[in-house]
């Protein structure tokens, strides 16, 4: 301290610390003066006392003046060292960067005028203070005082200008301090940040591509400023990293795909888009690198390609495609249970685009990968029973697809059938407004045989006898009217004399038993006209309900469909097919006079023709009554089924034990009123 008293003149001392700019700027030159002789002369010792005194005196006082007065003091002091003063920068510089922390504004303004001068001295020199510079840069880019902010740009471009020109920045440890910062709401330090980004990467020798990863989330958070330049700066640097990714050999995907999945669900639509169209050229050019992550990746696209913006879309659904080409294998660490879980859980989304390319994800999958699928059918099988109720057809029908894709093993169809059931039987709306499209559809993908066998074994031991109504009663209107059974008829119809035929008309007997209309259109189906008649007879009082009248109705309509057709054409031959005339008649008896279908098949038996009864079959009353030709038949030929007249009886019958048939229907029926009563008797309980 001494040594720097000696050599600085009291008064210079004085007017550096004067309340006069003027002052101080002319003490600051003799300063300037007095080190450059002593460097002059070498005497360092005496410069590093002028320093210590500059610090410890004047830019660590209490006064804001003397505060001012050191610092603009050191300043021309390192302008007096010139080329000397890089070997002093270790005492001039860290009581500079203190000040830009001053509470005083004039302070911290003249702590950028002098880093400014030091700066423009020593260049390069500067550099191993370039972080806590730019800490302190990074706060002055957001001070109070516009004075300050303005002297801070001038200082910041400088400082850029020295680190492009220097071989000595060290990206490595500059990186921790920006990613630190990267998160800052600030607009003004957002640009300032974005500022050394852009500047730094224009930089040959600095590999920022290579630090990508550490700072592109903060890039991404800048796309939704509210500052339309800030938006647009960082929109430009991240354009200009997309482009070198392009260009560059060797890219780390993978850290950033984890940030662009995040983005992608950003409710800014600017940042959706951005990250969506990034993960688009991610998928293009990460190949192998992205196998870990396509599962997340997916994440991120699949509810995008619902956005509602149509550019996202559009880049969406190409993701969407790019990624389904990729066929990347579980042997090279490819993980089929993420991305099932992905598709399972994008079920789930309220839009039906996402949910189809979630199915579609499935089924590729499926194709591709079966058995590691299988291994997680447990995760994902009740969700897939769920969709079932979509409120989209194409979903549900996509559904479908996967599930019959799934059953194609015997275990896995028997496992959809019994769950099939089961969602009808907890969920009567499903029934109601998707069975028929859920049946016809698995009867296309499954075999409409095998579905019905199932569904007739299942519903056979079904002890909700209600529900085994309703669902046989269903799946019998979808027999007679879907043109995609129309095989499945076929067969049926040759029950008689076919013994595929046969079996299937014995499967079906015993769970159509549950509803007495179901047996009697089989039996007019399978063209069993004798036994259909039988049944009928066979009903008592309590069959006959509202239920099973509204039933009735349906079917007489069904009778005039083409579906039909045949049954009608064999009324041309009464003579031939009597059981048949037989059963209709019977059916007429039983429905009300009043009612519009007694009056159709009544309208359709008086059409039968009576001429083509021969000899003294040929005796029908003056009334017109076709039904008294069953009279006159009955002391005729034996006739066992309509259409074999004198046949032998087990050929005729194809070895179906119709009495046993008859039984089982009617012990069916005696359980369904045993549990009509019981429920009756339960409600009369509950009342009282």
């Amino acid at each position: 301290m001494a040594d720097a008293l000696s050599v600085i003149p009291a008064a210079v001392l004085r007017n550096l610390s004067d309340k006069l700019y003027e002052k101080r700027k002319n003490a600051a030159l003799e300063v300037e003066g007095i080190v450059k002789q002593l460097a002059a002369a070498g005497d360092h010792d005496k410069i590093t006392a002028v320093i210590k005194l500059l610090t410890t005196e004047f830019t660590y006082s209490p006064q804001s003046n003397h505060r001012k007065g050191g610092l603009i003091g050191l300043a021309a002091a390192t302008v007096g060292l010139t080329t000397e003063a890089a070997q002093h920068l270790e005492q001039i510089v860290p009581p500079v960067l203190n000040s830009f922390s001053d509470q005083d504004s004039r302070v911290r303004y003249y702590a950028c005028e002098a880093l400014y001068n030091i700066a423009k001295v020593v260049r390069g020199d500067f550099i191993v203070f370039f972080n806590q510079i730019f800490d302190a840069l990074c706060k002055l880019s957001a001070d109070s005082d516009a004075n300050v902010q303005s002297a801070a740009h001038l200082l910041d471009r400088l400082v850029k200008d020295i680190v492009t020109e220097s071989d000595q920045f060290s990206i490595e440890e500059f990186i921790p301090l920006l990613r630190e910062r990267m998160n800052v709401l600030n607009p003004y330090v957002r640009q300032f940040l974005v500022g050394w980004i852009t500047v730094l990467d224009s930089v040959p020798d600095i590999d920022m591509l290579g630090f990508l990863p550490d700072f592109l989330d903060g890039l991404f958070n800048m796309l939704s400023d509210s500052s339309h330049e800030i938006r647009q700066q960082a929109d430009s640097a991240l354009s200009e990293f997309l482009q070198e990714i392009k260009n560059s050999p060797s890219v780390d995907y993978g850290r950033m795909a984890e940030i662009l999945v995040q983005r992608a669900a950003s409710p800014d639509e600017f940042t959706r888009l951005t990250a969506i169209t990034w993960i688009n050229e991610f998928v293009k050019l990460g190949g192998d690198q992205l196998v870990p992550y396509y599962a997340d990746i997916l994440g991120a696209i699949l509810p995008c390609i619902s956005d509602k913006e149509e550019k996202i879309r559009v880049v969406a659904r190409e993701t969407n495609e790019e990624l389904r080409t990729i066929k990347a294998d579980p042997a090279e660490g490819f993980e089929v249970g993420p991305i099932l879980s992905i598709a399972r859980r994008q079920l789930s989304s309220e839009f039906e685009a996402t949910r189809i390319e979630a199915l579609h994800w499935i089924s590729t999958l499926l194709n591709r990968h079966r058995t590691e699928v299988l291994s997680y059918l447990n995760d994902i099988f009740d969700t897939l029973l769920k969709a079932l109720s979509d409120p989209s057809d194409k979903v549900v029908l996509l559904v479908l697809e996967v599930h019959a894709c799934i059953a194609k093993d015997p275990q896995h169809f028997r496992h959809l059938v019994v769950f099939l059931v089961h969602n009808f039987r907890v969920d009567n709306s499903l029934l109601e407004k998707r069975g028929a499209l859920i049946i016809r559809r698995l009867c296309v993908l499954l075999d409409a045989e095998r579905v019905y066998r199932e569904l007739s074994t299942i519903l056979e031991g079904e002890s909700d006898l209600d529900f085994a109504s309703i669902m046989v009663q269903a799946l019998n209107l979808i027999l007679l009217t879907s043109c995609e059974l129309s095989e499945l008829r076929n067969l049926l119809k040759q029950s008689l004399v076919n013994s595929s035929g046969k079996d299937l008309f014995v499967s079906l007997y015993a769970s159509w038993c549950h509803s007495p209309m179901a047996i009697i259109s089989l039996c007019l189906l399978a063209q069993t006209y004798q036994h259909a008649s039988a049944v009928i007879q066979s009903l008592v009082e309590e069959d006959i309900n509202v239920k099973f009248l509204v039933q009735l109705d349906k079917l007489i309509r069904l009778l005039e469909t083409p579906i039909f057709a045949y049954l009608r054409l064999q009324l041309l031959e009464p003579g031939r097919y009597i059981w048949l005339l037989k059963a209709l008649y019977g059916l007429l008896m039983l429905l009300p006079q009043q009612s519009a279908a007694f009056k159709i098949l009544r309208t359709r038996l008086k059409t039968v023709p009576s001429n083509s009864f021969g000899g003294d079959q040929l005796k029908q009353s003056s009334s017109g009554n076709p039904y008294q030709i069953l009279h006159h038949i009955q002391g005729g030929s034996q006739i066992t089924e309509d259409g074999d007249i004198n046949q032998d009886n087990k050929n005729s019958h194809n070895g179906i034990n119709f009495v046993a048939r008859l039984q089982q229907f009617e012990h069916m029926q005696h359980q369904h009123r045993l549990h009509a009563k019981s429920h009756v008797q339960s409600l009369g309980g509950a009342k009282t």
